[in-house]
């Protein structure tokens, strides 16, 4: 099919998108305990920007950085979570079809329904039947997809323990890998930065999502004069927030995803105790029936503790502080992960120096948790290799004329 039609599929299936918004807001939030305004205002516009952006690609592959006429690898296999089940289908099927690939993709066993809702789009897009190929299953599924030979692409994103089993199965048999494994993001506060605006960061870059996204910002990097103002404002801002039933929009904190989940999350949130740090929680009615957890900081945390350096994808936040930028520097890369970090600060020169001394794929300035199909997203370290997004992730999926796939 020519780049041409391939965008016209791709344009349509970002309208229908639009257009069935709200039904998949409401499944999204079904399917994964996220709150509805968060499925409504982030996820589902940004999953019609994904097809969007990358149908205005389908045609200009020759610009993608690999030389005239680059070629389709042929089949992808994509295994996706459960924490942005819907956003991050469209990360991976979006490149993939403007490339002129075929898709087989594994959403999560805990958090299928979009995907196959999703599934229906693309029939009511009239896409050609096998095109896009949606599988459910656990993880003998996914280890199937990984191991077959007619597999020639692999897009993960989940943990990094996986991640490695997948690069040790895929190893020597020519099949490309793009992996988008753990974070623990660290948020560096400065005495000058604008403190309010900071705290919404804050809040929106770990509790408003539950702290359901890899690249939360888990650790709060705090200099050492202002830690006192900004622990204090950070307590009033959370005894706003209302948890509860993920449907009722004036919800801010939705449930946890699995009695799993809650149970990790009860794990290194004792931990935490244990090793000495400081909790708090602030006034929270937990709902009977469900799994839910109240947000909760942490305070006087050590680097070495376990809550500073473990993902805990729950509404959990780690407070440590510093005197230098290079202590925060320090200290933000001292993790084995490399996904993302944000810099709160007045000062654009201290901003662009912290971030060239961060180990982080993204770096956010004044802002957290800020997304753009145009801008490639992507880790160091143990947080995975390859870029989603951008024309980084476009040639992700696509060969050299003439060249090895």
């Amino acid at each position: 099919m020519s780049g041409s039609d391939r965008g016209k599929y791709l344009f349509r299936i970002a309208r229908l998108v639009q257009e069935r918004a709200r039904e998949l807001a409401v499944a999204e939030s079904l399917n994964n305990g996220k709150p509805i305004k968060e499925s409504r205002d982030l996820d589902i516009p940004l999953v019609a920007a994904w097809f969007f952006y990358y149908a205005g690609w389908a045609d200009k592959l020759d610009y993608a950085g690999l030389g005239a006429n680059p070629k389709a690898l042929g089949v992808a296999g994509q295994i996706i979570p459960w924490n942005f089940p819907l956003l991050m289908l469209a990360w991976k099927i979006a490149p993939a079809l403007a490339a002129g690939n075929t898709v087989v993709l594994k959403p999560a066993e805990t958090t299928p329904l979009t995907a196959l809702l999703f599934a229906e789009i693309l029939q009511q897009a009239d896409l050609p039947p096998g095109v896009v190929n949606i599988v459910t299953g656990a993880g003998a599924t996914g280890q199937a997809l990984v191991r077959h030979p007619d597999v020639d692409k692999i897009a993960f994103t989940g943990s990094t323990a996986v991640g490695r089993e997948i690069a040790r199965a895929t190893a020597g048999t020519g099949k490309r890998l793009t992996l988008e494994l753990g974070g623990k993001a660290a948020n560096i506060v400065f005495d000058d930065a604008p403190i309010d605006q900071a705290i919404e960061g804050v809040v929106n870059g770990i509790f408003f999502n539950q702290g359901h996204v890899c690249c939360a910002g888990s650790r709060l990097l705090v200099q050492e004069n202002v830690h006192d103002d900004v622990v204090e404002r950070l307590k009033q801002r959370l005894s706003t927030l209302r948890l509860g039933d993920p449907l009722d929009k004036n919800t801010d904190i939705g449930a946890i995803n699995s009695a799993e989940q809650l149970a990790r999350i009860q794990e290194l949130t004792a931990a935490g105790e244990e090793e000495g740090a400081t909790r708090w929680s602030p006034a929270c009615e937990i709902p009977a029936n469900g799994f839910w957890f109240a947000p909760t900081i942490f305070t006087g945390v050590q680097s070495s503790s376990r809550i500073a350096r473990e993902e805990i994808f729950g509404p959990v936040l780690s407070i440590l502080t510093f005197r230098t930028p290079q202590e925060a520097i320090a200290k933000a890369n001292n993790t084995p992960y490399g996904l993302s970090a944000g810099i709160w600060s007045d000062k654009g020169s201290r901003i662009l120096a912290v971030a060239d001394g961060l180990k982080a794929g993204v770096v956010w300035s004044n802002t957290f948790n800020r997304f753009d199909p145009a801008s490639p997203f992507g880790g160091y370290k143990e947080s995975g290799y390859g870029r989603e997004g951008g024309k980084q992730g476009l040639s992700a999926y696509l060969a050299p004329s003439g060249g090895a796939k």
